[in-house]
């Protein structure tokens, strides 16, 4: 069985899972979820025996979420189709994918962060070792970090901290000298659960 048909299978049978439970999200610390902007990331997969999951390093003059690990993607643009194309256009101006190389499984859990983002993660596969460019504008950096270690409950860490005066939770996910936390491991947290990893 290939990578996309085990991910495909897995994802359609943890979505028809009562799972909803179990899911982070940060609806909680939303005033109005009626004002979150829509936007939309790519959880693309390396095709390897071993894969792995593609992440951008925001440069630190960024306004929103500066310096912080994410996949790639941003705001649903007026022009978009909807968030498949959305994702696949925001990765294509960030490290220079080019979709056509991205074979799109499916999407998953939607999240809302307290940031003010209503954020849909498109779950894709892509052949290994695509020469990826950084757009210095929007990346500093790129890396590759393995699935099974990013799905891996015992390589995710929940925090505490104070946000706008109120306290609250996330995960956080140590990759050699990268940290993944917030909105990209909460996002990697239910993608864990929806495929089974955990189990």
């Amino acid at each position: 069985m290939t990578l996309r048909d085990r991910l495909e299978k897995a994802l359609v049978k943890g979505h028809a899972s009562d799972l909803d439970h179990l899911l982070y999200n940060e609806r909680d610390h939303i005033d109005d979820p009626k004002v979150l902007r829509d936007a939309a990331v790519l959880i693309a997969v390396t095709d390897r025996p071993d894969p792995g999951v593609i992440f951008v390093q925001r440069p630190q003059h960024m306004r929103s979420h500066p310096g912080q690990v994410a996949f790639p993607g941003g705001k649903i643009d007026p022009g978009d189709r909807d968030s498949i194309d959305a994702a696949l256009r925001e990765a294509h101006e960030e490290v220079a994918l080019d979709r056509s190389q991205v074979d799109i499984i499916g999407l998953t859990d939607s999240f809302q962060s307290g940031s003010g983002f209503n954020i849909q993660p498109v779950l894709s596969v892509i052949p290994p070792d695509l020469p990826f460019v950084a757009d210095p504008g929007e990346v500093e950096s790129w890396f590759e970090a393995p699935l099974d270690f990013l799905l891996d409950p015992k390589n995710r860490k929940i925090h505490e901290g104070t946000w706008n005066g109120r306290k609250r939770h996330y995960y956080e996910i140590y990759w050699q000298e990268y940290r993944i936390w917030g909105i990209t491991a909460g996002i990697l947290n239910n993608l864990g659960k929806r495929l089974g990893w955990e189990a």
